[in-house]
């Protein structure tokens, strides 16, 4: 059994949440008061991208060794016409620089909390696209989407969380402008 800590309890920590227990493993969500102890082996940053830097800087030497999962989809809220990350970049190498001592993985900001509550898209599984180096924590986080019951892709390197950022613009914005509902979205077919 896993503990994951979800940093963060609005939707998509608590959909989040609901699949690691459906898996049987353990959740613990805080939130903004960092005195409370992350105790889980895996943290979900499930937070705006603005809220990130408050966290690592506060949590720093807790998140060292730690699976830390970015969620975020770095966009300018105020516009919702483009992302705040230079085009070669992304906000998950931006926090893999920051704590170097963390295994860093970009999940789930391409997948709205609705489809991750009704692990489905348009009639198929939901699917949470992984990014990140380290193999390890990878598998350890699809491990704990698949037996929650969803489906994990490994999308590759951390590089790779660029396009995973892009996808999730995309994505939000059709939503926002009311061209595809906050239950609908990309998937994938196997």
């Amino acid at each position: 059994m896993t503990t994951v800590s979800i940093i963060g309890t609005g939707n998509m920590g608590t959909a989040i949440g609901g699949i690691v227990t459906a898996g049987g493993n353990d959740v613990e969500f805080i939130g903004r008061d960092h005195a409370q102890p992350l105790t889980g082996d895996i943290v979900v940053l499930a937070v705006p991208h603005p809220a990130v830097a408050e966290i690592v800087e506060a949590r720093r030497d807790e998140l060292a060794g730690k699976i830390v999962v970015d969620i975020t989809n770095p966009l300018d809220f105020a516009t919702f016409d483009s992302l705040v990350v230079p085009a070669d970049s992304s906000f998950a190498a931006g926090l893999a620089a920051q704590l170097p001592d963390s295994k860093i993985v970009k999940a789930f900001n391409t997948n709205f909390a609705a489809t991750l509550a009704q692990k489905t898209v348009g009639g198929l599984p939901t699917t949470v696209l992984i990014a990140g180096d380290d193999a390890d924590a990878k598998q350890a986080l699809a491990d704990l989407v698949t037996t929650g019951g969803v489906q994990a892709v490994d999308a590759g390197p951390l590089a790779r969380a660029r396009e995973l950022e892009a996808l999730g613009f995309a994505q939000l914005v059709l939503a926002v402008q009311e061209k595809i509902g906050w239950s609908g979205g990309f998937a994938i077919v196997k």
